[in-house]
């Protein structure tokens, strides 16, 4: 079931005023939604045998060997979709497949770090900075001559469509974002939240140590399972669901990527010149004028704004949905209808 908020015209620059205080005080109160009861997994109905998508493709793109599935006719309306930390492409597993079977081109690849993609030379910065996921992404489409395409993501995969919606804003024709405007900054990543909200991120800190980083790289998979759990405490997704995904996070890159990415976020590490201005403007915290769907699960566990705050960040076409029956942090893989039909109004309208 969904519930869908009309979006408010407004004045831009107002807009922007507003929004940009909107956010920035969300990114301060992110703790406040709370967990749900992980005992209420068992009203969650079982998740159904993993598919799989197939043999995948490799094409190289940027600095990138990149791994991604490609379904639907190769002249349908491209969609991209993009995945988070700690999940893969299989977060799309069964939403990729509706939106083939509408006519639309899909495509869903790796990112830097996971499944099958690989760095092009050993020298790569290991860079996992928010705007260097944005430009793999542009990368890719052109490689593969997508001049524009829907763009829809989650965790990691939401504020990299984000940022595609704010900084090439001819390139994302629509998009869908899970939990909404993601877009941060190091400046934002230095200052205290409250202690509630501190809690949340308990593995941001933990990854800032080197304990952390080893903690991570010898228990990934066990780490991955508790944040699923956490993120998602009404999924009841099956081992064999897990390892399918987790099985990604083998790749050589993976640790030094997600260490990076959430050091990054805190000034502890540093990122690369060609990315700077990318990030000058992305501090700005950008309206999205490209029309957009915003959707949030009703059992979210993992830390997220709330809809009211970053509302205003899209002066574009724009609802907000949420996505009800104990969903949580990962919903396209949790709710791929919901999800597929997101992708499919937003990209008619």
């Amino acid at each position: 079931m969904t519930t869908t908020c009309r979006s408010e015209t407004i004045n831009h620059r107002r807009r922007h005023l507003i929004g940009v205080a909107a956010v920035t005080l969300a990114a301060f109160e992110l703790g406040a939604g709370t967990q749900a009861d992980a005992a209420s997994s068992e009203t969650a109905k079982a998740t159904p045998p993993p598919k799989s998508f197939g043999p995948l493709r490799q094409i190289d793109a940027g600095q990138l060997n990149v791994g991604y599935a490609e379904l639907g006719p190769a002249d349908g309306a491209p969609v991209v979709l993009l995945h988070g930390w700690p999940y893969d492409i299989h977060t799309y597993v069964d939403v990729a497949p509706l939106l083939a079977a509408q006519g639309h081109r899909v495509i869903v690849p790796y990112q830097r770090g996971y499944g099958t993609t690989r760095f092009l030379s050993d020298q790569a910065q290991r860079n996992g900075q928010q705007s260097a996921f944005a430009a793999d992404a542009i990368a890719l489409m052109d490689v593969l001559k997508i001049e524009g395409a829907t763009i829809g993501g989650c965790d990691w995969g939401a504020r990299t469509a984000n940022i595609i919606a704010a900084l090439w804003p001819s390139r994302c024709r629509a998009m869908v974002s899970v939990s909404g405007y993601l877009i941060g900054n190091q400046q934002l990543g230095k200052l205290p939240l409250p202690p509630k909200a501190e809690l949340q991120w308990w593995y941001q800190y933990y990854f800032a140590t080197d304990r952390g980083r080893a903690g991570y790289e010898k228990n990934r998979r066990e780490f991955a399972r508790l944040i699923w759990q956490t993120a998602s405490p009404r999924w009841n997704f099956d081992d064999s669901t897990f390892e399918r995904s987790a099985a990604s996070f083998d790749n050589p890159d993976h640790v030094d990527i997600v260490m990076h990415n959430y050091r990054w976020r805190l000034g502890l590490a540093g990122g690369e010149p060609q990315y700077d201005d990318y990030e000058r403007q992305l501090a700005q915290a950008p309206l999205i004028d490209v029309p957009t769907i915003t959707l949030e699960g009703d059992a979210n566990g993992a830390p997220h704004p709330e809809a009211g705050a970053y509302a205003k960040m899209f002066w574009n076409k724009y609802s907000h949905r949420v996505i009800e029956g104990g969903i949580g942090h990962n919903l396209p893989q949790e709710a791929p209808e919901a999800f597929a039909q997101a992708v499919l109004d937003v990209a008619s309208g």
